[in-house]
């Protein structure tokens, strides 16, 4: 897990806080602050940390995160607290130059997260600096800006020299007038309850969109596939983790609490499923093992994970498998 600190609990598909540490809402409605809530769009090239930013905002791991570039592939939601207002984070996929169908469709969903929101976080690697791809994504930013605040968040400061960052900020403040800048580290959470609290207070008056202990706003089998989808990708290299999706198919409370999730790899070719197998099914089985711990974790329960490895050679044009993913089939268009 990336990060901890808190529990969760299961309740209507939902995934919710167990154990607050806030004065419940009564209490916080007696006080002379007002409630805020809004949306807040973390946007950036792949790999950048926005999935690891959201789990550290929301103190659980609710977003994937690997080493490998465009993991997540649609706008998931975390829901984090910070006195009075509540940030809805919103981790979109990556922004690239897209070339299939799936590609389109997640530039969209990021883009169309960002249209959306009350601010705008565009996260940046701080070695890898002002590339070709972070230019891209501020000249769409200055021919269609949003009518969010854009804040910069350098991310990763723990890799750059102290003479690197300050260049870098400077660069980035000439190429863009941004409404702030943070240096961060999401990972080691460097910087990032400076960044929470600037943003707590940039949220609109209202009350809050979600109940109190809510920390997601993901249907539970989505978050199940996503687990299984991301021991996938830790475990296979090169293209194939792009070229295949995890699907949650059942999901059966059981008498004794424990729950039964089973699930379908869905692989574009005949020579993957064997790879996804691997010999004797031992890549399949660890892939199950570490997702069904983590699960376990997540969920504090007993978990048995059943998994199908089955081809569909055109799944990636499939309307079924976008809308599984939260995505728009049309804008792949």
């Amino acid at each position: 897990m990336v990060c901890r600190g808190i529990k969760t609990k299961v309740a209507r598909d939902c995934v919710f806080r167990s154990d607050l540490d806030r004065p419940p809402s009564y209490l916080r409605s007696m006080t002379q602050t007002p409630a805020r809530a809004g949306f807040v769009a973390l946007i950036g090239e792949p790999n950048a940390g926005k999935s690891t930013l959201l789990n550290r905002m929301v103190g659980a791991k609710v977003s994937i995160v690997t080493h490998k570039v465009q993991t997540t592939r649609a706008r998931i939601r975390g829901v984090a607290i910070e006195g009075a207002s509540q940030i809805v984070f919103v981790d979109t996929p990556g922004l690239f130059r897209p070339r299939r169908r799936l590609d389109r469709a997640m530039v969209a969903a990021a883009w169309g997260g960002a249209s959306d929101a009350d601010v705008v976080v565009l996260l940046i690697e701080a070695q890898r600096g002002l590339t070709d791809g972070v230019r891209a994504i501020l000249d769409r930013l200055r021919d269609e800006p949003p009518k969010a605040p854009v804040v910069l968040a350098i991310n990763k400061i723990d890799r750059a020299p102290r003479d690197r960052l300050l260049g870098l900020t400077q660069e980035m403040a000439e190429a863009f007038d941004f409404a702030e800048v943070f240096m961060i580290s999401a990972e080691k959470g460097y910087g990032t309850d400076d960044l929470k609290a600037w943003l707590a207070g940039r949220m609109p008056e209202g009350p809050w969109l979600y109940p109190e202990d809510q920390i997601a706003d993901l249907p539970l089998r989505m978050l199940a596939a996503e687990t299984t989808r991301e021991k996938l990708t830790l475990r296979l290299h090169q293209e194939l983790p792009y070229q295949l999706t995890v699907e949650t198919e059942g999901w059966e409370e059981r008498a004794d609490g424990s729950v039964r999730i089973d699930q379908v790899v869905y692989v574009a070719r005949e020579g993957h499923r064997g790879i996804v197998l691997g010999r004797g099914g031992e890549t399949i089985k660890a892939v199950g093992k570490a997702a069904r711990e983590d699960l376990s974790e997540f969920l504090d329960r007993k978990v048995h994970l059943f998994l199908q490895v089955k081809v569909r050679e055109k799944w990636l044009d499939e309307r079924a498998r976008f809308e599984a993913m939260g995505l728009d089939f049309r804008d792949g268009g």
